[in-house]
């Protein structure tokens, strides 16, 4: 099957989720320097729920901004208060089959870099070592005062004992007013998860290590990510205003549909283990 015959949609549409795999799959065999761009969607195999799905985080909780966090005390009870209910989930949270391949491509030189919006952290866990989080990371927390940093599950603990007595809080929190949060304790200063919170810039940086690699790439995957956010989009566009191929391999609408060289929408782990299997890599051999 040549790719070419992917231009017309409505051959598209007489091609079964296999045919279009293999056709991704051959895509990425021509690629000499692949980078790949991951969102929520490659993590809720791993149990942590997207976004913007009726089951997702959206669906039952208002983004927390990051002028409402620093400013408003009421933004941060509820902020702390989802985490004492909601953060196990994900400190439990472990690599499914898509973050492995990934990581196994990678350890065979077939995946450049790879760029993630996620702050699960699990592409590390999975192995992956060329890594850009585009968003933070939820395994830090910061003092926006002082600078002070420690590890996220030690602010926890001191979380979840000061509000033992509390109940859990629901899904739905409130303005969680008998929540008690945690402060710096080398300051008394906020503390702030290592994440890009809405209305917070990207770290310069890190934005421009994104963009060189995917100028050093031949082609873009994109994986798990409905592109809405214009952190992740950019970078897609710039790849194709460069004329690189961008794949996307994702269950539902993306904002870069129509920029797509080829779109699959398969869900993620079996997809990417698929994609492994054909460039003769072995998720196995290459695991931690």
């Amino acid at each position: 099957m040549a790719l070419e015959t992917m231009d017309n949609q409505a051959e598209v549409g007489r091609h079964s989720i296999a045919d279009m795999i293999a056709l991704l799959a051959e895509a990425l065999a021509r690629s000499g320097r692949l980078v790949a761009l991951t969102g929520a969607g490659i993590s809720t195999e791993s149990g942590i729920p997207d976004y913007r799905s009726p089951d997702g985080l959206w669906a039952k909780h208002t983004p927390i901004y990051y002028a409402d966090f620093v400013r408003n005390p009421s933004v941060r009870r509820r902020y702390w208060a989802r985490s004492l209910n909601g953060y196990s989930r994900f400190r439990s949270a472990q690599p499914n089959i898509g973050h492995k391949a990934l990581a196994a491509m990678e350890r065979a030189g077939r995946l450049h870099y790879l760029v993630t919006q996620n702050v699960d952290r699990l592409h590390t866990l999975a192995g992956s070592r060329k890594v850009i989080e585009l968003h933070g990371e939820n395994s830090t927390v910061h003092c926006i005062d002082c600078g002070y940093r420690e590890p996220r599950p030690q602010t926890q603990a001191r979380l979840e004992w000061d509000n033992r007595h509390l109940p859990l809080p629901a899904d739905e929190v409130g303005d969680a007013e008998d929540v008690q949060t945690p402060l710096c304790p080398k300051c008394g200063g906020l503390l702030k998860p290592a994440v890009v919170f809405f209305g917070e810039p990207l770290p310069g940086e890190v934005v421009e290590r994104a963009f060189n690699v995917v100028n050093e790439a031949d082609a873009l995957l994109v994986v798990g990510s409905s592109l809405t956010v214009w952190s992740g989009y950019r970078l897609v566009r710039a790849a194709r205003d460069e004329g690189k191929p961008v794949y996307i391999l994702n269950l539902g609408q993306t904002r870069a549909d129509g920029d797509a060289t080829l779109k699959v929408e398969a869900p993620a782990g079996a997809a990417l283990a698929e994609v492994a299997s054909y460039l003769g890599i072995d998720i196995e051999r290459y695991e931690r």
